[in-house]
């Protein structure tokens, strides 16, 4: 697992797909954090973090969506099914990959609360719980998006489907139905309080578990055909 982790950050880091979504968060995390700190001067962090997900709905297929179909499209991936190490590893090492990406982002957006600390007095302890809610809630996005990307090899299409899963299940989730309990936006609103809830938090993992499985499910089915 750990060397296929390894090879993914560099794939990441020796292309621009690390950097372009590092990129365009931080910019889109500055504009928030600007609108909020000095035209409605609030000195909360997690509130930058909760204005910051739609942003993260868009960009986290950039990290997604060439896990496995670029790998199929240009047939490397008869590499991984011939590999000795098992579908698993490779799954995760892949996944892990993605996450160590999303922390980099999160450490560096942390340097807004440095500014904010300097200015007022917000709570360290609340920023960090929204940190934790925000890095479960795109660990539920990466999960989706590579489950997309091992079922297709049309990096477009394992771009533009969890982007437009996610959209839909939100906004059906303003109803009272069942959309409203699978809505991953709607599990972190207690995070930016500084609430832990065990419900939202199994439920951030379950979700992440269940498309890590059918990942594993669909590369194993696929293994055994060839």
């Amino acid at each position: 697992m750990f060397a296929v982790l390894k090879k993914e950050l560099k794939s990441y880091f020796l292309t621009p797909i690390g950097y372009v979504f590092i990129g365009l968060f931080i910019a889109v995390v500055s504009f928030v954090f600007y609108s909020y700190t000095f035209s409605q001067h609030y000195i909360n962090f997690e509130y930058v973090l909760w204005d910051s997900i739609m942003i993260l709905t868009f960009i986290t297929p950039v990290i997604t969506m060439r896990m496995f179909a670029e790998e199929k499209k240009n047939g490397t991936d008869q590499l991984l099914m011939t590999s000795p190490r098992s579908i698993v590893s490779i799954v995760l090492g892949k996944f892990f990959a993605a996450a160590v990406v999303i922390l980099i982002t999160i450490a560096i957006t942390f340097v807004y609360f440095g500014i904010l600390k300097y200015f007022g007095s917000p709570s360290l302890v609340v920023a960090l719980v929204a940190v934790l809610g925000f890095f479960l809630l795109a660990m539920s996005y990466i999960s989706f998006g590579m489950f997309i990307s091992s079922i297709t090899e049309n990096q477009i299409i394992a771009a533009i489907v969890p982007i437009v899963f996610f959209l839909l299940l939100g906004y059906f989730s303003q109803s009272n139905g069942i959309f409203e309990l699978l809505s991953l936006v709607n599990m972190f609103q207690k995070f930016p309080l500084g609430i832990i809830a065990l419900k939202e938090v199994v439920g951030y993992i379950s979700f992440s578990l269940l498309f890590i499985l059918l990942t594993i499910i669909v590369l194993q089915r696929r293994k055994s055909v060839k």
